[in-house]
């Protein structure tokens, strides 16, 4: 019997060679598919993750302006609040000390008068500043020696006005105006100042691409909600 293969197990062995050839270039075109796939996929991530971080920082940009000129706004809105009160702070002292000597100067003439001592009556109503002279006369026109109902002293008479009172308590009043600015101008400055710290958080980068989707993913979220507070948050002032 003659060594070797026979025409038909030639033929066989060819056709097994060939197909296996033919197996190896289709797994290769997959293998080269996958990895342009994969190639593709890889270049849409970093694409993303360059427009998330540009926006990222121009909103964290003007989110920090915005923190930064509210901040200012509130320092300056205290700083004059102080200035009020201390302006107030001196027109009440300055009407104090008018009362007082008001006050004491009518104490001289009720003792003159008590005393009968009309020199005395003429020197007190001499020193009465005008104010407090045309609300005693007023007090005695109403009679108040013989008349129960009459005002306890001139300084309960509509004639008897302190201007440095009112000024006090308008000054005082504006002082709490600006100090309720200041304070909810520094709020404004902390929520964009929370809102800058969610965008920075924006940052990270893996290589695993699956940890990447999902960060991108997490980073899209907290960058809904950063815009939103930045739409719905009070304009920065001029």
């Amino acid at each position: 019997m003659p060594e070797g293969l026979s025409p038909s197990e030639v033929g066989k062995e060819i056709a097994e060679h060939r197909h296996k050839a033919e197996e190896e270039e289709e797994e290769k075109e997959r293998g080269e598919e996958s990895a342009g796939e994969a190639k593709g996929q890889e270049r849409w991530l970093t694409i993303t993750e360059a427009v998330l971080l540009a926006v990222v920082a121009i909103l964290a940009a003007w989110s920090g302006f915005a923190s930064a000129k509210w901040s200012t706004h509130s320092s300056l809105s205290l700083a004059k609040a102080s200035a009020a009160r201390t302006e107030a702070n001196r027109a009440d002292y300055e009407a104090s000390t008018l009362e007082t000597f008001d006050s004491t100067m009518f104490t001289a003439w009720f003792t003159a008068y008590v005393s009968h001592d009309k020199a005395g009556m003429r020197v007190a109503e001499a020193r009465f500043r005008p104010v407090y002279l045309a609300a005693f006369k007023a007090w005695l026109a109403t009679d108040p020696f013989h008349n129960p109902h009459a005002p306890k002293g001139p300084s309960y008479m509509p004639q008897y006005k302190l201007p440095q009172l009112a000024q006090a308590n308008t000054l005082d009043a504006k002082a709490n105006a600006y100090y309720a600015l200041g304070e909810a101008a520094g709020s404004n400055a902390d929520n964009y100042v929370r809102t800058t710290v969610y965008l920075v958080g924006i940052s990270g980068h893996f290589k695993v691409r699956g940890a990447r989707i999902g960060l991108i993913s997490i980073a899209g979220v907290i960058l809904v909600f950063s815009v939103i507070s930045l739409i719905t948050a009070p304009k920065p002032p001029v």
